[in-house]
């Protein structure tokens, strides 16, 4: 056994440009899903607790611990001057606003680090990868015209929660069946058969089509996608430096045109996988969006 083996370490100095990306890509991709196993574990054991508590009074429901409940119960909030919707909660108000901000400041980072419902469609696209599962390519026009189905089921259940006064999504929301652990503790295929169809459905697709539920259908991503457009940090390609050999876009789980972008769409997840992948030093970077770094620029020359 040689010393750089022992030794890996001590090597890197020695390591190709294309060893050294690589190792840097399999850095990232291990600590996102370390973050993502994180929050996963966390939201399944608070479910745990939930279903198995003596009186469910005492411990927060799923609902109450999602974000876009404090979307769906805005409207009501306002309007009331402080009431909920059934199901939800002042947690869900201060989880919204929590993720407002995340927007505001990192875009769709939430996606690829925090959602717990992303690292289950990332594990399935993991799965598929170690089955030799051959993917179901979406063409680019397809693709485009498929996402929009974010914003119109984003439309569909704030109209229908704000006409109903209640959580409309709730019995098909995929989340909410798989994470809750309904199924496990309360198996009832009469009442909920509408909830597991669509689980299911949403479960094969996305292992076919990479993050398929993220890219097409998730109505909280179409929101962050839209507020997306105001974030302060995002991932901006130089054309200078970069020299067009598309590396970028291979590893983006929501496969986004990177190499032909100035500043990558808001749909981005943050993962930083085309980031690290980039073989051209400074031709992928994480920055200022194009408005606020001329906002602060247009500043420091008025200042000086």
């Amino acid at each position: 056994m040689t010393t750089k083996n022992l030794f890996p370490a001590l090597n890197r100095n020695s390591e190709t440009p294309a060893a050294a990306r690589r190792n840097r890509m399999a850095w990232t991709e291990r600590a996102r899903h370390l973050v993502q196993f994180g929050f996963a574990a966390f939201m399944l054991y608070l479910s745990v607790v939930h279903n198995t508590a003596t009186d469910e009074a005492t411990t927060a429901s799923i609902d109450a611990l999602c974000p876009f409940g404090g979307l769906e119960t805005l409207w009501k909030f306002i309007s009331t001057g402080g009431q909920f919707i059934s199901k939800t909660h002042l947690s869900n108000v201060i989880l919204g606003l929590g993720l407002l901000i995340g927007v505001l400041l990192t875009g769709g980072a939430f996606c690829g680090w925090v959602c717990p419902f992303g690292a289950l469609q990332d594990a399935l696209s993991w799965i598929r990868r170690k089955l030799h599962i051959r993917p179901i390519q979406v063409s680019d026009r397809v693709d485009r015209i498929l996402r929009y189905g974010r914003f119109v089921v984003l439309a569909l259940i704030l109209y229908q929660t704000i006409s109903l006064v209640k959580l409309w999504f709730a019995d098909g929301d995929p989340y909410r069946t798989l994470f809750g652990l309904g199924w496990l503790f309360e198996f009832n295929l009469t009442e909920s058969w509408l909830a597991y169809a669509v689980a299911i459905v949403v479960i094969v697709a996305s292992l076919f089509v990479e993050r398929a539920w993220c890219r097409y259908a998730c109505p909280l991503g179409g929101a962050i996608s839209l507020i997306g457009n105001l974030s302060v940090l995002r991932i901006r390609r130089s054309s200078d430096a970069c020299k067009g050999c598309s590396v970028c876009q291979a590893p983006c789980p929501v496969k986004l045109p990177v190499a032909t972008a100035s500043t990558i769409s808001s749909n981005c997840i943050g993962c930083l996988a085309c980031v690290e992948a980039c073989p051209r030093h400074g031709a992928l970077e994480v920055k200022l969006a194009p408005t606020w770094f001329d906002g602060l620029r247009n500043l420091r020359k008025a200042a000086g």
